[in-house]
């Protein structure tokens, strides 16, 4: 019983309330990186909820005839190969981002870092490591995705698509890979923060441990 309180004391410090919050920002860059992979960026369903059901049944393509609505498929297919290799590698580092805090919490409930003090000072390097990384990250994702915008692909599509009355496949970002960069600045920042407290907390356990030798 006293170890299971001593455990589940870690859940209220201020490091683990900081991991809890790096796993979620973790899973909403997962969430907003898989909803611009899986989203050409323009009008892919029902009048105002969209689905695979409008594009599987052609209703995505009623205003086209003929060689326009086979152009407009070639044209959503390609566009869509160029924008997946840049969600998947979001998606992959976002899936990175979310089991990283998860096994740190699960390490501060063993209590690793008061049986092995020097972990905080890993932990802390891990930290920088990453928050560093996340910026040359977040450009690469931000440059990858203007390229593709910037593609005679995307602009012939727009042009296609603006000739037949549809509106929203506008070459620009979207609202959801927007969203993913600013959750990656917000995680560069808790991720500097928890490097200061797990600095903090290696100081504090190495008093403790002292305190004993003094006596």
């Amino acid at each position: 019983g006293s170890l299971k309180s001593r455990r589940c004391l870690y859940l209220h410090t201020g490091r683990a309330c900081c991991q809890m919050m790096e796993v979620l920002l973790a899973a909403l860059i997962l969430v907003c990186s898989s909803v611009s992979g899986g989203s050409t960026g323009g009008y892919t369903g029902l009048p105002a909820l969209g689905g695979i059901y409008y594009y599987q049944y052609g209703g995505a393509y009623s205003g086209f005839s003929g060689a326009d609505g086979e152009r407009a498929q070639q044209l959503d297919q390609r566009f869509y190969l160029l924008k997946l290799p840049i969600a998947r590698a979001a998606m992959a580092m976002g899936g990175c981002l979310l089991v990283f805090p998860c096994v740190l919490i699960l390490v501060g409930v063993l209590r690793v870092p008061w049986h092995f003090p020097a972990w905080l000072l890993i932990e802390c390097t891990l930290y920088i490591v990453i928050a560093v990384g996340t910026m040359p990250a977040l450009y690469y994702f931000f440059h990858s995705l203007l390229t593709v915008y910037n593609s005679s692909v995307c602009k012939e599509r727009e042009q296609l698509y603006q000739s037949k009355g549809y509106q929203g496949f506008w070459c620009s970002l979207h609202g959801a890979e927007i969203a993913a960069g600013l959750l990656g600045c917000v995680a560069a920042t808790a991720y500097l923060f928890s490097a200061g407290l797990a600095v903090r907390d290696y100081r504090t356990v190495h008093e403790q441990k002292q305190k004993p030798l003094q006596l």
